[in-house]
């Protein structure tokens, strides 16, 4: 059985995958579009990542201003990142199917930007909340946000 810190940190690891697959298509200049969905979903998936921390639930949205919205009733400071979710969200869906989307390199490294300020955002309070697993307790008990490893 799959312990929360165990959803927390795929969220995390999915969201890695996805800054990566950005960070690729901008260096090559090449899939912008691509880049832009997956800095969407890199923000997504930090965001999700700290719902499931806080054990709020949430639905499987991709609108990035309601999530964080949920987050803000945690902590309020979420709120700050209103700005980015903006940018971010039209890159899940609406852009991501819209066949004359083709961002510049700066519009892909803009968004690529503001997920990474995300992630930070996310993991910082994420870490500060982290309690290391006690020894002995196996990773069934752990509820903690600690590296399982």
């Amino acid at each position: 059985m799959k312990t929360k810190n165990d959803l927390v940190q795929g969220w995390l690891q999915k969201a890695e995958s996805d800054l990566a697959n950005a960070k690729m298509c901008i260096a090559s200049n090449q899939a912008l579009d691509t880049a832009c969905f997956h800095a969407q979903q890199a923000a997504e998936r930090c965001i999700k990542a700290y719902l499931t921390a806080h054990d709020i639930e949430f639905p499987f949205i991709h609108n990035l201003e309601k999530l964080i919205e949920l987050c803000a009733t945690a902590d309020t400071s979420f709120t700050t990142l209103k700005p980015l979710a903006q940018d971010l969200t039209p890159y899940a869906v609406g852009l991501r199917y819209d066949n004359e989307f083709w961002p510049s390199v700066e519009t892909a490294q803009q968004a690529l930007d503001s997920a990474l300020t995300i992630q930070a955002f996310v993991t910082e309070r994420l870490s500060s909340e982290m309690e290391p697993k006690e020894e002995g307790s196996s990773d069934e008990e752990a509820n903690t946000f600690g590296d399982s490893s």
